[in-house]
């Protein structure tokens, strides 16, 4: 469990159900769509390209508690392209020359507006559970929220099948969005 930085405890334990489910999907009924889908194929790669932000509002602390998920191998894959570099964030031999790379690609690949004004993204860090690295980002006094604008191209210079899901969540009302490649902004209204 992810516990460097300050974020709630009930943020943390939404991402290891969230975790858990994508793990499910990944590892049982996705070999099984990827099979169908992928016949005569290459078998190393798999079929979806998929990242998901979610934004969750704290009220209690007035913020945006803001998580994003991509496939590991994906983005060590656009890390090394982008920067040059060789990535590891498995077994990073140096943790702090990888969070550089995450945090400057995740601040250069999404913007967030609240309530029709721009909010300034405070990156936390990284972790990886194997199969996605996950980025922390924060966003500071958010009192109330009634309308979040989500501008991302993650992993559009890499694949022209992107997938991004948004989920955002205030209040404890959850709403999600799908944005399919080139599509890069939506918005959630509460």
């Amino acid at each position: 469990m992810y516990t460097g930085f300050k974020i709630s405890q009930t943020f943390v334990t939404e991402k290891i159900i969230v975790s858990m489910a994508g793990s499910l999907f990944k590892w049982l009924l996705l070999p099984l769509l990827g099979g169908v889908l992928m016949a005569g194929k290459n078998p190393d790669v798999h079929p979806f390209h998929v990242s998901v932000v979610e934004i969750n509002h704290n009220a209690t602390d007035k913020t945006l508690e803001i998580s994003c998920k991509i496939f590991t191998d994906d983005f060590e894959k656009i890390l090394a392209k982008n920067y040059k570099a060789k990535v590891d964030l498995i077994n990073p031999p140096n943790k702090a020359a990888m969070d550089s790379l995450v945090k400057r690609y995740v601040l250069s690949h999404l913007a967030i507006k609240a309530d029709g004004k721009p909010v300034t993204l405070n990156y936390l860090g990284f972790e990886n559970d194997g199969e996605a690295a996950y980025s922390y980002i924060e966003v500071e006094n958010v009192t109330t929220v009634k309308k979040i604008e989500i501008a991302t191209n993650l992993m559009h210079d890499l694949f022209d099948d992107q997938m991004n899901i948004v989920h955002v969540i205030v209040g404890g009302n959850r709403k999600s969005n799908k944005m399919d490649y080139p599509a890069t902004q939506t918005s959630i209204s509460f």
